[in-house]
């Protein structure tokens, strides 16, 4: 293969919500195709309306995806997949209850055709401290959020806001490596998710994202400018906190004429030669809803403009 194809590990304990983040993800999928690997003991866990056709173990899904359930042999349904549905673009591995998603993603390191993109974890808001802190289930409750990339405290409707906060702030010393993120029913941007660790392949530009309004836990700003601008102290400048944050995406053009590819995850970000046919003066941002400061955006574009 040319490249290699991205993988997410979605991992969580029993009942934290994988199941309706990687349906969300598939109809959320803009074009992109699909490939999910469930461990699962029955039925494959996706939403009917989502089906197109079914053969044994293995799903047809509308866009061009496909589900499989890989039960214990995870490396041969991936060196299985390029074979089943060619031009696969990325691939979510959706982990059992109790597995844990570091291991998952050691063993996704060992085939040359794919690359780790990142490890989300899911996390019930009412339940998962009492949980990390029982006897039996506190270690694989912690060591599942220690390798997160990004934690994403689900169901948070069903506590009360100072609750949520506590519970945030206590995540947040659980994930020393990554971000934490408030959710209701699953529902996050994709572009949250995907491209953790930069894999980006066929994602095309980062969308304004409509299907989010329903949580009214995120927002979204876009920006057109076609003025040049310092791209590397402007991501800078957004990756800090007080920006507010989470993703963003945009191609601009730089000072030195160039026309560069600017991507943020969090307080990563990573400045890249745009590639060819690219269009420049767009930048979308996206944060928790209060948080993302559009000012803030607009004042960094004018100061590093020359």
């Amino acid at each position: 293969m040319s490249a290699t194809i991205p993988v997410t590990v979605i991992g969580g304990f029993l009942g934290a919500g994988k199941t309706t983040l990687v349906n969300h993800l598939l109809r959320n999928a803009d074009g992109l195709r699909i490939g999910v690997l469930v461990n699962d003991f029955g039925a494959l866990p996706i939403d009917r309306d989502l089906i197109v056709g079914s053969d044994g173990d293995t799903l047809e899904i509308s866009g061009g995806c496909i589900c499989c359930s890989y039960g214990s042999d995870l490396m041969e349904a991936l060196l299985e997949l390029p074979q089943r549905r060619p031009g696969i673009d990325r691939v979510l591995i959706e982990t059992s209850g109790v597995a844990l998603p570091g291991m998952v993603a050691s063993a996704v390191g060992l085939l040359e055709a794919y690359a780790l993109d990142g490890i989300v974890v899911l996390a019930d808001a009412e339940t998962v401290r009492r949980q990390a802190a029982d006897a039996y289930l506190g270690d694989t409750i912690t060591r599942q959020l220690a390798a997160a990339d990004l934690v994403i405290l689900n169901r948070c409707d069903l506590i009360a806001a100072g609750a949520r906060d506590e519970t945030l702030r206590w995540l947040e010393e659980q994930v020393p490596n990554g971000r934490v993120v408030p959710a209701e029913r699953s529902v996050v941007p994709a572009e949250l998710v995907l491209g953790l660790r930069g894999g980006d392949r066929a994602s095309g530009a980062l969308r304004t994202p409509g299907g989010i309004a329903a949580s009214m836990l995120y927002e979204s700003v876009e920006i057109t400018s076609d003025r040049a601008v310092d791209v590397d102290r402007l991501a800078q400048a957004l990756a800090a906190p007080d920006a507010g944050v989470l993703r963003a995406k945009g191609c601009l053009r730089d000072i030195g004429g160039r026309l560069v590819v600017l991507q943020i995850v969090g307080r990563r970000f990573e400045c890249a030669e745009a590639p060819a046919g690219a269009t420049p003066g767009t930048l979308v941002a996206i944060g928790l809803r209060g948080q993302l400061d559009r000012a803030a955006i607009d004042r960094a574009l004018e100061k590093l403009s020359p």
